[in-house]
Formats: structure tokens, sequence, C-alpha cells
């Protein structure tokens, strides 16, 4: 069990400007309408439950969050069986290996607007599992607590395990508190597990974590990769975009800034 990761804080710096566009709320009401579908109680669908929560962090409007369920659940007319899953994935400069998530209803409209994101900013959208290897896809829990000490996160964790919860497979701490990373489908049981514990939870998600980073020296291949994720993101169709970026925390902070 050891820390984790750089791309966890960049992750969390742009999801404060993700917040105000409005292709948040499009992407995370799409997120509810699917969930909704096994259900529109929340009380009994953990990822809708998980859905709502990631909702409200973004300030989505509970009549959004509301309608978006109606629809899923199919009280609302048409709407959440449009929708499906599908996952890309490229390069971008300097060799970074980019992983998307979109959830869309036009496949083809998607993977037009994926291309030509990477072909304007230097990348370029591969073929499935070409990079795939690259990334596993973990459960995720954030703790809010500022000053939280390690050998006290890491007691708790052991003491979860001891008592039939799952096993944290890494964490990392930051000032503000720590993320847990679990197996995929340790999900619900994790987050339940940190809060049977007294731990604050925040936030849960499933994640896709790089195994080997790339490491981006020059400023302008990194602006350039940044630019690249940034358009990404922005793209209705797109659930989630995840890379192996790695930079000096200084150049980091130069290229956002």
């Amino acid at each position: 069990m050891a820390g984790h990761s750089r791309w966890a804080q960049i992750k969390r710096t742009k999801a404060v400007v993700d917040a105000k566009r409005g292709a948040v709320f499009t992407r995370l009401g799409r997120e509810i309408m699917v969930a909704a579908r096994a259900g529109a109680d929340p009380a009994g669908n953990f990822q809708l439950r998980t859905a709502i929560e990631k909702a409200k962090a973004a300030r989505v409007p509970n009549a959004n969050i509301e309608r978006a369920i109606a629809k899923g659940s199919g009280q609302g007319g048409q709407g959440a069986d449009a929708f499906e899953e599908v996952r890309y994935e490229g390069y971008g400069p300097g060799g970074v290996a980019v992983l998307i998530e979109s959830l869309t209803d036009n496949r083809n409209r998607a993977a037009a607007e994926i291309r030509l994101a990477f072909s304007k900013n230097g990348g370029n959208l591969g073929e499935t599992g070409c990079v795939g290897y690259l990334f596993e896809h973990r459960s995720v829990v954030r703790l809010e607590q500022e000053g939280l000490q390690e050998e006290v996160l890491l007691e708790q964790l052991l003491q979860l395990e001891e008592q039939g919860g799952p096993a944290a497979l890494s964490y990392s701490l930051d000032p503000e508190g720590a993320e847990v990373l679990a197996a995929f489908e340790a999900l619900e049981a994790l987050q339940d597990g940190l809060r049977s514990l007294g731990l604050p939870v925040s936030s849960w998600e499933h994640r896709w974590i790089a195994g080997t980073p790339c490491q981006l020296e020059d400023p302008a291949t990194l602006l350039s990769c940044l630019k690249l994720l940034d358009a990404l993101e922005e793209l209705d169709d797109v659930r989630s975009v995840t890379s192996n970026l790695e930079a000096d925390e200084a150049l980091m902070e130069a290229a956002l800034s």
C-alpha cells in the first residue's frame, strides 16, 4: 500500500474549471439517466446515488437531477435507452496516452468530434486497446479532513480489511485529506466501510489509473497536451478523460496559469 498520484492533483485542479462549463451538466445528466434505468430510488440504486452525488458536487440544479431521473426511469418519455457507453483511446503530444469514456446517443458523431479534437491539438486517435493496457480501473473514495495523519489512515484501512471489508490497494495524502483506492468492484463496500469507521467520506467514483506515467519536460509540449485534454473534456458526448501525463509541479502550475 503506497501513496498515489500526481494525476489526482491535476484532476482536482481542473475540476474547479470544468464545473463552470455547461458540458458538465449535460454529461452528469446523462449519467443520472443511465443509472436510473435500474430504478429511480437512490437508496436502492448505488450507481444512481453515485451519479447524484457527482451532480450535486458540480452544483447541478435539483430540477435538472429530478428531470434526468424521471427520463431514465421511464417516467419522462424516451431518453436513457438512447445512450451507449463507448471507449476511445489515443496519443497526445509527447506520446501521452489518453483514455476517453463516452456516453452518447450518436456513436458516429462522438467519434468524429473526438478525432477532430485530437487532430487539432497535436494528437492521434488510435485503435481500441492501443493504450488501454496502460491503465487500471479502480474504485476511488475521497476523504475530506485537513491534517489527516498517514499513521491514523493506515491503521483504519487495516482495521477495515480485518473486519471483512475491501482491501485498500493504495492511498494518497494531501493537505485537504486523502484518496483511497481499491478494486473496481469494491466501490460501494469501500465507501460504506470508511464511513462506518467515522472517516469523512466526501465523494466516490470509478477512475482509470495510469500504471506507467509519461513525464513531459518541454513547456510547449505540456501546454499542447493540456489543450487537448481540455478540448476533449468540453465535448458533450465525453464522460471522462484520463491520461498518464506527469510534469514537474512548477511546470504544471505555470502551464495552468
